[in-house]
């Protein structure tokens, strides 16, 4: 089974060089721990030209190591006051979007790979229980497989408004069909329960998304969220949000929902006081100016 990052760059595309990276400044009421998820994929950590280290202000001492889901983490115990983290890297991408194939079969339970079985299952956002009578009534004729969850996607896609001020951290993937707006975890978290639903192992994903070959105007830099799902023997990448097909998508964390991927989790009393992310076109030059916060 291939569980390596889906990749949007094969073949001979000219490719693309970005810049990426993020800055997050918290302010603390005391020392508080903290867990980081904010360093590529280790599936790509290849196509980094320049590694996206995390760097804290003030330096702490930090401690790496690898989830249950094979996603890079960092641990720290940052001082009371303002704190910062930060990574910055160039990374090249094949330049290709996320690979079609819309023959690929969905596999029946029974043959379902063991590993990929806990993505079937409901999790803290994707309540399946709740979804799983409408999900059967909406998709059952719709032919299994590719056609399926391109069916989905389409639904949720159509469905849900994307507003970035309606952000709830709590809302679930049932809460999002019923009010009908959110944002991009929101849309994820709609798709996979619906997918699971129907037999379809999914999983939700979180990272960098470049508006390379997208008409202007391009909204602010942020994280993305979209979805893998298993079909055919190996994961395919899904986008519920945008329902494209794009270049330039570079995997951070991946697990059964957004739970299971927080950017940051502070154990303790924080507010976050910064939040920048960039995507930057760096293919003619070191993109070496310093981005500048939007906050």
């Amino acid at each position: 089974m291939d569980d390596k990052a889906p990749r949007s760059g094969h073949g001979d595309a000219p490719g693309i060089r970005m810049r990426i990276g993020c800055r997050l400044k918290y302010r603390l009421t005391q020392k508080t721990p903290i867990i980081a998820l904010l360093n590529v994929h280790f599936s790509r950590f290849g196509d980094l030209e320049r590694a996206d280290y995390l760097v804290t202000s003030p330096s702490v001492p930090l401690e790496s190591y690898r989830d249950g889901f094979g996603n890079w983490c960092t641990r720290m115990i940052a001082p009371a006051g303002d704190f910062t983290l930060s990574t910055d890297g160039i990374f090249r991408d094949g330049g290709l979007a996320d690979p079609v194939a819309p023959d690929a079969a969905q596999l029946a339970v029974q043959d379902l790979p063991s590993e990929t079985l806990v993505y079937l299952l409901g999790s803290r956002y994707c309540d399946t229980d709740i979804l799983s009578d409408e999900a059967w009534r909406l998709f059952e004729s719709t032919p299994p497989g590719w056609s399926r969850v391109q069916a989905i996607c389409d639904f949720v896609h159509t469905t849900v408004s994307f507003d970035y001020m309606q952000a709830d951290a709590t809302r679930t993937a049932s809460q999002t069909l019923a009010g009908r707006k959110g944002v991009c975890r929101d849309f994820a978290h709609l798709a996979i329960a619906l997918c699971r639903c129907m037999n379809i192992p999914a999983r939700y994903c979180t990272g960098y998304l470049s508006e390379f070959g997208e008409p202007e105007p391009h909204a602010p830099d942020d994280f993305a969220a979209w979805m893998e799902v298993f079909l055919d023997g190996r994961w395919w990448v899904f986008d519920p949000r945008n329902n494209s097909r794009r270049m330039g998508r570079i995997l951070i964390a991946r697990g059964r929902d957004a739970v299971d991927v927080p950017l940051t989790q502070t154990f303790g009393p924080s507010t976050l006081t910064q939040f920048d992310v960039w995507t930057w076109d760096a293919r003619h030059g070191p993109a070496e100016t310093a981005p500048v916060s939007r906050n």
